[in-house]
């Protein structure tokens, strides 16, 4: 990131930017070009936002580097996202999904048709979720398609398509061309607009399990955020099998885990907290986790399954209140009550909890 005299570098690990150091402004130019080139972009080009690709061998690691550079009053920025293609395991287990959500969530995944919807910011680990719905459907009796923007992780057996808008390959183009290739299961890498979310949705209800995202805050606010778009309320409700919405919050460091207490009145927002207090843990900070008390991170899920009553009440009226309040009595963890259970596992902490999820 440059400024007006300097650049700095930062990490963002396990979701929380960290700052490492400070360089003279004078390298800046040196360093974008030098950036630019190994991510096959225009380097004379300073003006307009560009995104590229540097592949390397690090440590006899595969890494898979996105770059975007985006110009600013006082020169580019460039953020690389690291993908290794190595440490990636698909399977729920390493999720970290309870056993109740997982049980269904694989159970919805596993209809012969339907339209499920995983929610959440950037960063969440929806297209993780995704890839080990479809690691875990994969088989040589079902043809499963995806387009997405990019394709992050390669999956054998699987068809992936790279989005390519500049060529006219947008989701909504790519996803009428699949349903002409005889799909079991399409993956859409985002659900953007009107056309694209009504042809997913066509798609389910002519015998496809169509999987997707959508950026909302939770399962229910992406029904309105489909509704918003301009998608029928009748459409939605016959289509949709569940929405998921998750977020992913750090993991207490298990090298220098320490316990702590804490009163009902430090946890007032938590509508759990029913004793006089609650022994939880917390990292005390260790070379493990570079000082930091946490290692790796952890998802909180929240599963919202459609049921008859359900659908009644989307084709009424799709607003996340009433849906989310009747999801609630059908059985729905939100994603703080989510929380609480890894808060009392010692999984993670408080403060994390809050800071991922919001007071319902």
């Amino acid at each position: 990131e440059v400024g007006e005299y300097n650049l700095r570098v930062r990490y963002r690990v396990d979701g929380v930017l960290h700052e490492t150091e400070s360089i003279d402004k004078k390298h800046h130019a040196a360093v974008t070009s030098r950036i630019k080139l190994l991510a096959k972009l225009d380097i004379a080009e300073r003006r307009i936002p560009q995104d590229g690709r540097i592949k390397m061998q690090i440590q006899g690691f595969d890494l898979d580097m996105r770059v975007a550079v985006t110009p600013t009053i006082y020169g580019e920025n460039i953020v690389i996202r690291l993908l290794n293609q190595q440490q990636v395991e698909l399977d729920f287990s390493s999720l970290g999904m309870p056993d109740r959500e997982r049980a269904q969530f694989v159970h919805m995944v596993e209809q012969p048709q339907g339209f499920i919807l995983v929610t959440g910011p950037t960063g969440s680990g929806k297209t993780t979720t995704l890839h080990t719905a479809l690691t875990h459907l994969n088989s040589e009796k079902v043809k499963i398609i995806t387009i997405e923007d990019p394709v992050e992780i390669r999956l054998p057996g699987i068809n992936q398509i790279q989005m390519n808008p500049k060529i006219g390959m947008t989701f909504a183009n790519g996803l009428r061309s699949i349903v002409r290739q005889d799909p079991d299961i399409v993956m859409v890498g985002e659900i953007r607009d009107a056309e694209t979310a009504d042809i997913a949705i066509q798609a389910s209800l002519t015998g496809h399990m169509v999987l997707s995202t959508l950026h909302t805050n939770d399962a229910a606010g992406s029904i309105a955020r489909l509704a918003d778009m301009g998608v029928e309320s009748y459409l939605i409700a016959s289509a949709l099998t569940g929405a998921l919405a998750q977020r992913l919050c750090r993991r207490v460091c298990p090298k220098c885990a320490e316990a702590y207490t804490l009163t009902r009145a430090h946890l007032a927002d938590f509508p759990e907290a029913v004793d006089p207090e609650y022994t939880f843990k917390r990292g005390r900070g260790c070379e493990h986790c570079d000082g930091t008390g946490f290692y790796g991170r952890v998802g909180l899920y929240e599963l919202m399954g459609a049921n008859d009553e359900m659908r009644e009440l989307i084709q009424k009226s799709p607003e996340a209140g009433p849906i989310r309040a009747m999801a609630k009595r059908n059985g729905t963890r939100l994603l703080r009550e989510c929380g609480w259970q890894a808060m009392v596992e010692g999984t993670s902490t408080v403060e994390e909890v809050r800071r991922v999820t919001q007071w319902a």
